[in-house]
């Protein structure tokens, strides 16, 4: 997909997140939409022993709706990273590129950034250098309405729907019994097929 595509901020988002950025020309980042709940924009999902798993950032309510984006900040009370980070070790320590890429992105989840927009940015940009994607990614400076460009997918790439976009299957730890999960974070397929990776973007 040549040009410029329109996509919403997201917490180590799923591999359509990448795929998308990887067959574009540029990347613009949303940060001046109202955040919306039950999203990628504060969620994302792993694959454990269990079954699916949802980690989600807590964040300050305040006027919920009308908050934008990269106004919004990340509550520290609740322990989420301690939470998630022993979440991302049960589900990914067995797998065959784990030790390769853990370290790098426990810091940044460790580094109390006030906004969620600013861990969601540092998270990305260590995702696209670990796929070696190259691409310019930029964020808005005014909040452009649904609809007013071809290339917007802001709202197309959400937990609440089915992809739009053909998975393709990869060796996953724990799909034994349960076959191929699609719409996992992207770090389920780094942390199973490293270099790989790129293959399946």
């Amino acid at each position: 997909m040549a040009g410029k595509i329109l996509i919403s901020s997201a917490y180590l988002p799923p591999v359509e997140y990448f795929s998308l950025i990887n067959n574009a020309d540029e990347a613009l980042v949303e940060r001046e939409e109202n955040f919306l709940k039950q999203t990628y924009r504060n969620r994302c999902y792993i694959l454990s022993a269990h079954g699916v798993q949802v980690l989600t950032i807590p964040v300050y309510l305040g006027s919920f709706h009308k908050t934008p984006v990269r106004d919004i900040r990340i509550d520290y009370s609740k322990r989420w990273q301690q939470v998630h980070l022993r979440a991302i070790i049960a589900s990914y320590s067995s797998s065959p590129f784990f030790e390769f890429y853990f370290e790098d992105l426990e810091k940044i989840i460790m580094t109390n950034h006030v906004f969620l927009l600013d861990l969601n940015t540092g998270l990305t940009e260590a995702l696209l250098k670990i796929l070696k994607i190259e691409k310019h990614v930029s964020y808005t400076s005014a909040f452009m309405s649904v609809g007013a460009t071809d290339y917007d997918f802001r709202y197309k790439i959400t937990p609440k729907k089915k992809s739009l976009f053909p998975a393709k299957e990869y060796t996953q730890v724990f799909n034994i019994n349960s076959g191929f999960i699609s719409g996992l974070s992207i770090i389920d397929m780094v942390f199973n097929m490293g270099p790989e990776s790129m293959n399946y973007l």
